[in-house]
């Protein structure tokens, strides 16, 4: 065999193996010639349509009360600390009492305007509140009616937030307020008046229109904290403004019986309050949290749960109390 015959071999196989790939590659390209192409449609996005809001009742549309309305109970929501469950109490208590057959208003004086928006209010459409009521003369037919079963709602917007500065300079203004609610006895068996964390003008027209006080307590460790400079607020209204004013009664709120703490809370308040601390205690519930962002009460949002039957207690309770 000759030097090259090994070359010779060499080169055919590799011409073999060439034509091997060559092979492969044409019967790549038949397969890819079968392929189908297929065009998706397009489909069209879908055109979102808005929904109108639901325009605001005026006082003009309210249902007819079916029963006699008896001596009308002004009472105060009040605690200078915050998140002590002030707004919850407002609007399910009011919400409560109206399901069991009273008539009911709550005034929302708080500039976060937690009742109103809790009670399904759409605070860009109200065009008169409690501000104007305050500080424009605006009559208090600002009531929005039939917000619940027997409930009607004096609303508020951000445009309270400006009102403490804006009525140091009025006159007689500790009695806003209470001039305000005054021409509404005798048409609400109970108007309730949810008060800001706070101890500024606002509170003190509070405290100067109502006839009592409903304090909400959280049974946590700071449970008692400020209450002491809340009740010389009261005697110091009580002195000077306002007689009769006097505390209604004591809510223990937040309460989880699992807790020590909460156990010995409720102990040191019905030590430092006495018979004035209601009987019923306000659980802690993951619905009591959620209801307010559906807009409505727990009576409804959650009926059978703890916390509806809670505030069911406590209405019976404030309603035997007078």
């Amino acid at each position: 065999m000759g030097l090259f015959d090994g070359l010779k071999r060499d080169k055919k196989a590799a011409e073999t193996v060439k034509q091997h790939k060559k092979e492969e590659i044409v019967e790549d390209e038949l397969i890819i010639d079968h392929i189908e192409v297929v065009e998706r449609e397009t489909v069209k996005p879908l055109v979102e349509q808005e929904v109108p809001p639901t325009p605001i009742k005026t006082i003009k549309d309210k249902a007819p009360v079916k029963h006699v309305v008896g001596q009308t109970k002004v009472m105060a929501i009040i605690n200078q600390k915050g998140g002590v469950g002030k707004s919850t109490t407002a609007i399910n208590l009011s919400a409560a009492l109206g399901e069991l057959g009273k008539q009911v208003l709550l005034v929302d004086l708080d500039p976060q305007g937690n009742s109103s928006s809790g009670l399904g209010i759409e605070k860009s459409q109200v065009h008169n509140c409690v501000y104007d009521v305050l500080l424009n003369d605006v009559a208090i037919e600002v009531i929005i009616p039939d917000v619940g079963e027997g409930l009607d709602l004096v609303p508020a917007t951000i445009n309270l937030a400006g009102a403490e500065v804006e009525l140091v300079s009025e006159m007689a203004r500790e009695n806003r307020l209470k001039d305000a609610v005054g021409s509404l006895r005798g048409k609400y068996d109970y108007i309730f008046i949810d008060c800001p964390p706070s101890l500024g003008l606002l509170t003190v027209n509070a405290l100067v229109a109502a006839d009592k006080l409903l304090i909400p307590i959280q049974c946590e460790f700071y449970a008692l904290e400020g209450v002491t400079k809340l009740l010389d607020s009261m005697k110091r209204v009580k002195t000077r403004l306002n007689p009769t004013l006097d505390i209604f009664g004591v809510l223990l709120t937040m309460y989880d019986g699992r807790t020590t703490l909460s156990r010995q809370v409720v102990e040191e308040v019905r030590s430092y309050f006495g018979k004035t601390v209601f009987t019923t205690l306000i659980p802690r519930t993951v619905k009591l949290s959620e209801a307010p962002s559906f807009g409505q009460p727990i009576t409804q949002y959650d009926p059978s749960g703890k916390g509806a039957q809670s505030y069911v207690n406590l209405a019976k309770e404030v309603v035997q109390r007078g």
